[in-house]
Formats: structure tokens, sequence, C-alpha cells
């Protein structure tokens, strides 16, 4: 779906009611020297100045037109009679925090619920990469989302997915995207630049695909994001960086983390859900001293139970100091770090004059305790809750009705045939690797009863399933995972399936399996646990069969009964959705399942179910 420039004009509107700095110059000027009052002046606070890396005592700040005015020792001369001024009390003023790399679709929500979810939390610029509705909808669900987040009282900046599908010839999407595409979104107001570039085999062998995405970029002036997920940091990671990534979240060890940031990309350590990459990292600068100004806090995917119960990117900022990381050094991964890789540190991403004037008041700087956010000069939170006037964004109706099945399954749909006739065969079996996006390749003997091939629950060997859901086909690939636990009759389906969002079943009966997987064809999308063929948990997913517009407390409680729900089964692992829903993403090795196979991603081809 091309988007003409024509279209955006409402979009751009709707962002300029932040005026830019060129507009606010003259006026900011003249606040700063006390001839025009500040709408708002904070004093008596601690200024977390992460330009300096210090912390300055008795500071007061003044703020005009949604940016920050003045930022010094006494700010009395900007003060009028209309002007509001809070007094601090000694607490900190630290400069709203940023999420350089996530995916909006992995908290279940929409852009709108998921801001109204992360904003208490200190979050006030993020930046999106939407290729999970891409995959689902192409160009149409990029723009959906653009326009919802450029509608925002808070800074929601996109990246044009680079990869739909994420491993041409080895899935097959809802949609497929090209440079031509890329090109297109480039002139979009809202577009930063390229999402994670995930094919980084393409990359290394130089792609025309990839390599056209990314000089479309380049040639924009916007950023390249980086998805290197492979250990190996030989010549093809050093082809990937030559072929023009700018960061990359993918690394999990401290090797890692030093080889992008000696290569000039950022190194981007994240804390999801349940992505555990900051502590293996971060040891590159707490311990080997390396410069702290390349490296970057994200959280890449968290789900809304998270954002509701843990936080957000202030759960990453706490976490990295934990690891014995200085707070000030912490806010600037997490602040003016991720503004300057954008190219936009005169914009955001610190307290000091011209930029936009998101900041928290802070009453304890370690556990970053918050006790109001404020977004453009604007009460965003406090303790009371969120004071943001949200905007209304109404998704199309057919955007709800996206999971396209050829009828209903039966329990003979999941069932697996022995290759050849013996008592026991030899399969490959997907390895759960906890808090880890990786899996490992495994292989387990499995029993063969009247020809078909046996799970193996003492071993915690179950099996896993494709759905196709985007064109009818009615195909169902089946194959074995391992790392859940289950030790009862259950299944857990899902129409989140990174990238190509196929719908992705679980489960240790066949029968469940199709219940499960014939109810979200029935909702149209979401998540849903079965035992015994009863119905334990449901979240309901309808928007592309990713995301739901319900409130995010409403959300989480359903998550929190479908993650419980799944802990009943005998599941143990931490975040256990966050892993399920990741079992198709056929860029991270080890072994990977999608709708044409098994897939190592080690070698990028598909390999047979039986060795």
């Amino acid at each position: 779906m091309g988007v003409q420039a024509d279209d955006l004009k409402g979009v751009a509107s709707t962002m300029s009611t932040l005026k830019s700095w060129a507009e606010m110059a003259p006026e900011l000027v003249d606040v700063a020297v006390g001839r025009k009052p500040a709408a708002l002046v904070v004093r008596n606070c601690q200024w977390v100045n992460v330009h300096s890396g210090e912390i300055i005592p008795e500071s007061e700040i003044a703020v005009y037109g949604g940016r920050f005015a003045y930022c010094g020792e006494d700010a009395l001369h900007t003060i009028g009679d209309d002007t509001e001024v809070i007094d601090a009390g000694g607490r900190y003023l630290v400069p709203g925090l940023c999420d350089a790399h996530m995916h909006v679709e992995s908290g279940m929500l929409t852009v709108t619920q998921f801001a109204r979810a992360v904003i208490p939390h200190g979050t006030t610029s993020m930046f999106i990469d939407p290729h999970e509705i891409a995959n689902v909808l192409g160009m149409e669900g990029v723009r959906l989302m653009h326009d919802e987040a450029a509608g925002l009282p808070i800074n929601v900046f996109v990246q044009m997915p680079s990869c739909v599908p994420s491993a041409p010839g080895l899935e097959n999407a809802g949609a497929e995207l090209g440079v031509e595409d890329v090109r297109d979104a480039m002139t979009w107001p809202n577009i930063v630049g390229l999402g994670e570039v995930m094919n980084f085999p393409g990359v290394a062998t130089g792609d025309p695909k990839m390599m056209g995405e990314i000089a479309a970029t380049k040639d924009a002036g916007k950023t390249v994001g980086g998805h290197y997920a492979s250990p190996d940091l030989g010549p093809p990671f050093h082809a990937y960086v030559a072929g023009g990534p700018a960061d990359d979240h993918e690394g999990t060890r401290e090797e890692d983390a030093i080889a992008r940031v000696r290569q000039g990309m950022r190194a981007m350590l994240r804390l999801g859900s349940a992505w555990y990459d900051v502590a293996s990292q971060i040891t590159a600068v707490t311990k080997r001293g390396l410069d702290p100004r390349n490296f970057i806090l994200c959280t890449d995917d968290c789900h809304s139970a998270t954002l509701v119960h843990d936080g957000h990117m202030n759960r990453v900022v706490r976490h990295a100091i934990d690891e014995g990381l200085d707070p000030v050094v912490a806010l600037q991964m997490a602040t003016l770090n991720t503004a300057c890789h954008f190219g936009m540190e005169r914009e955001l991403g610190s307290i000091t004059p011209g930029r936009r004037a998101d900041f928290l008041i802070v009453s304890d700087l370690p556990k970053l305790e918050i006790d109001a956010v404020y977004a453009r000069g604007e009460l965003a939170s406090d303790h009371d809750g969120i004071k943001l006037s949200m905007p209304e964004f109404t998704y199309p109706d057919h955007v709800r009705n996206t999971v396209n099945m050829k009828g209903d399954l039966e329990a003979a749909d999941f069932k697996i045939e022995a290759p050849y006739e013996a008592s026991k065969v030899v399969a490959r079996v997907i390895g759960v690797v906890e808090n880890q996006a990786p899996t490992k390749a495994l292989e387990r003997e499995l029993t063969v009863r009247n020809g078909e091939v046996q799970m193996d629950r003492e071993a915690d060997v179950c099996q896993i399933a494709i759905v196709e859901r985007h064109r009818a086909t009615g195909a169902v690939t089946n194959c074995f995972v391992s790392g859940f636990g289950y030790n009862k009759n259950c299944a857990v389906a899902a129409t989140v399936a990174h990238d190509s969002h196929h719908m992705i079943v679980v489960g240790t009966d066949h029968n469940d399996m199709a219940l499960a997987a014939n109810r979200l064809r029935e909702v149209q999308g979401g998540v849903a646990v079965f035992n015994e063929g009863k119905e334990l948990a449901l979240v309901n997913l309808p928007i592309a069969g990713l995301m739901s517009d319900e409130l995010p407390g409403l959300v989480a409680a359903k998550a929190d009964q479908m993650v419980q729900a799944m802990v009943e089964m005998g599941c143990t692992l931490n975040n256990a959705y966050m892993q399920h829903s990741l079992l198709a993403l056929v860029v991270i090795p080890e072994l990977r399942i999608s709708d044409i196979g098994l897939v190592d991603v080690r070698r990028f081809e598909k390999v047979e179910l039986f060795v």
C-alpha cells in the first residue's frame, strides 16, 4: 500500500502541536534572560546533568512552550504572575527516559495504550520498530502505527521495518516489503530510520535488497538499526558492520558488546520481559573500563504484565545500577546516548536549554523512585496516576479480522508420523534457553507407537506447531520442543509468533492443541491456554492478532492469568510466554520452526525433523 505525501498532512499537523526549536528560539531567549515569564519553574532541585556527568545541587529549571529555556542556579528572573512554580524539595531532576529499541506489539497493546502504561515509569521517548504488524498487514500496518504514534503527547518515533519477511525463503509472512517501500517511508514525518536489519547473512553477502534498503535510509540521513544474532565475531560480523547497521541489541556476552563498540557501533543492552542481557555485557564498562558513551539501554520486548507490575526503562536503569554501574552513567545510557544515536541530542535526552521539557522528579536516584513525570512541560503522571489526555485512535474493522484459517483443526492435524518403521527414532528438538532469545539444537530419542512419534513428557519433550493463518492454506507444521516443563495435558496457542506471526501452538495433548487453535480463530487473535479440554486463560488480541486497545491494567490481568495457567501446567520458566512467541523467529540461532518446516539458523537452511 503506497502512502502519498498528501496523505501525511494530518500527521504533520498533529506533530506540529509542539513547535520546533527554530519557531521557539526567540521566545526561549526572552525567557532565559528574563524578558518573558516562564510557564513553569522548578526550584530547589538536584539537576542530573547527563552532558557533564554530574549532579548539580540547588539548581532551578525554567520551561516555556514545552521546552527548557533556562537551566542554572537561580531562575527567579523568569518567574511571572502566571508562572507555575514547583519546589522540588531537594529531589533530583532527571531527563525523561528513552527506549532506543522496542516493539510495541510485544506489550500486547496499541501504541496509545503502551504509552499509557509506561509514562508513569518515566518513559517519555520511544523508538519503535513495528515489524510485527508489518508482517501481518504490510505498509498499511506500519502507516497505522506511524500515525497513532505521531499524535501522542510523548515522543514516539518509528523505524521502518527492514525485513518483512525476516528470512526470505525460510518463512512466508502475511506481507512483503522492499526497497521502494523503505524509500517511500523515509519521507514520512515520524520515521527516524530503518528497523533492525535481521537478515545479517544477507548483509554479509551483499544481498541487493538489504543493501538497497540500507542505502535508501542513509541517503535520507537516517539511522540504520542492527540485529546480528550470531556468536561469530569473525569476517561475517565485520562484513555486517561494513554493510551499514549502526547499532546492535543481540549481544549476550561481554565480548559481543566490546566488539560492537570497537567497530563503531552502539551496543544496545536489553532487559525485556525475558531477555536478560545487561548483566553479562555491562562489565565491558564496569570492569573493562570502556567508554560508556557508545552503550545504550533498551527493552526490545516487554509484555503488558511486566509494564504494569515491574516497570519499563526505569526497571532497566535500576538493574544496570544494581550491576555496578554509576547511576548518572546508567541514566546517560537511557537518555543522552540514545538521543545522540538518532541525531536528536539537540531535541531530547537531557535537561538543557532548547530541548523538549521531558523530565522526572525523583526522590531516590539509585532506586529511581519517581514522584512525577513531565512531558513537554506538562504534568504527565504522579502518584495519583496518569494526567495527560490521550487522544483516541481507531483501527479499521478489517484489521481486527486477520486470522485466516481454512477451517477448524482436529487432533489428527498435530500427529507426527514416523519416517520409517521402527520402535524408536531420533528427532531434532528445539531447546528453550531461559531468559535468552537463542535456542539450542537438541537431539532426542523418541518412541514410535502405531506409526506415530510420541512426545516424552518425562524428558520434557512436547510438540510445537505452526498453523498458517494469513492465506487460509490449511497447512500445519509439526515439530518438537523442550524446556517448558509441562507435566499435564495442555496446550498454549498464540497468534503472536515472531516474525511472520502465523499461529504457534505448544502442547502435550493433540486435542487441547486443536481446541486452543480453534479458539483463537473464533476470537480472531490472542493467546489461549487449554487443559483437558477446558479453557484456563484467554488474552484477546484482535488488532492484527497482536494487540489490544483495552486499558493496560485489563490486558495485564489477562496476561497474569495466562502466565499462572502455564505455571499450573508445570512450566517454571521466567516469562515463558515470551520464549513461546519467539520460537518461530528464524533469524536467531540455533533451531526454529516456521511454516515451511524446521530451520537450522546456524546454516540458514531447512532441515529434516528426524536425524
